[in-house]
């Protein structure tokens, strides 16, 4: 496989998300002299076999990816001060299936510290850790294992079809899921015809942030016999919950909800209608 990051699909007018996708390609060249990617692939190697993604998410009711996550474009830094390991905890405790990590520097404040330290937590738990970032090249995925993750998000918006499933495969090949991320009808055939397994369906518009939970009801029953459904962004209430588990919807990622909460395990309880793990 080539580590050419490709282009995005032509047509797409400009947005935060072009912005972000220009930062990381530089980012990864400077990390690429800083650190070979043969190390990153000694060290992944070493690691425990990966959880399965979609296994902890096909289990019986809502299942839930809390997220760690710091900051976001539209809104800044939340008014909170989060460690990884006390979050993770929390997460865990709630009965999170999965927790992701969103690792991005510049417009997120994360790192791959923060997925290694959520990963030594949740990991001995059963709980699957997803690497949220902006993933177009093959060295990010073997970063992602080397620090722990056991899946990664690939946005559709952010790769040729070609880019799309040569990342979903090499992923594979090293034992990792792919969360491939949608935004539109347009996206999610293209997610079909890629192959992708796991469908996250973004309720928010990353031209104008605008969240819209009726995009999950309109394009849920248009993915793949048996992928996995999760809808992403805006969610907040039980009532959002029920809402997209009729529409046919398998999981929900919840993050800033969740990290401004002041009990991280009840609020997840409270989204799902479950109780607090003792």
């Amino acid at each position: 496989m080539s580590d050419d990051p490709g282009r995005p699909p032509m047509g797409r007018t400009d947005s935060i998300l072009d912005t972000i996708l220009v930062r990381t390609v530089e980012d990864i060249a400077l990390r690429k002299e800083i650190t070979a990617r043969a190390e990153l692939e000694r060290i992944a190697a070493d690691r425990p076999a990966a959880l399965s993604l979609r296994s902890v998410l096909s289990r019986p009711g809502m299942a839930v990816i809390a997220e760690f996550k710091r900051a976001s474009p539209s809104k800044g830094r939340f008014p909170v001060e989060i460690e990884p390991e006390e979050v993770a905890v929390s997460y865990v405790a709630g009965g999170a299936a999965a927790i992701s990590v969103l690792t991005d520097g510049p417009f997120f404040q994360g790192s791959l510290d923060d997925l290694s330290a959520v990963a030594a937590i949740a990991r001995p738990g059963g709980v699957a850790v997803l690497r949220k970032d902006f993933i177009v090249d093959e060295y990010q995925i073997v970063e992602a294992r080397a620090a722990g993750a056991d899946a990664i998000l690939l946005i559709v918006a952010a790769l040729d079809d070609r880019r799309l499933v040569e990342l979903q495969s090499f992923a594979a090949r090293i034992g990792m899921d792919a969360l491939v991320e949608v935004h539109d009808a347009a996206e999610m055939l293209r997610a079909a015809e890629a192959g992708a397994t796991i469908i996250g369906i973004n309720n928010r518009d990353l031209r104008t942030f605008r969240v819209d939970l009726g995009l999950s009801e309109r394009l849920a029953p248009s993915a793949p016999e048996g992928a996995v459904v999760v809808a992403e962004s805006g969610i907040g209430t039980r009532a959002d919950v029920e809402r997209l588990q009729d529409a046919g919807v398998d999981a929900i990622l919840v993050g800033e909800s969740l990290i401004l909460s002041e009990d991280r395990a009840a609020a997840i309880g409270l989204l799902v209608g479950a109780p607090v793990r003792s």
